[in-house]
């Protein structure tokens, strides 16, 4: 496919999923690279209650948060650094 006609598609809000080849698709600062944090069993319990409040799973959880400080943290350093 042509990419103007593959922008047309696009404009017209057209399914593009099965004109694009994903196999190689790769997410920018997504690495992944594994971990292994002990947690006490209370804030286990917590997590667990919370991601289970919220439909995910333990590890999401954790993710979501994470990145939440994370980010708040880099605003409050930009803000004030």
């Amino acid at each position: 496919m042509k990419a103007t006609e593959f922008d047309k598609k696009f404009d017209d809000g057209d399914d593009l999923l099965d004109s694009l080849d994903l196999s190689k698709a790769k997410r920018p600062m997504q690495k992944q690279k594994r971990v292994n944090v002990d947690f006490p069993a209370w804030m286990i319990d917590s997590l667990d209650r919370e991601a289970s409040r919220i439909g995910v799973t333990r590890q999401s959880i954790i993710k979501i948060w994470l990145a939440e400080r994370l980010e708040n943290q880099m605003e409050h350093s930009v803000k004030h650094g």
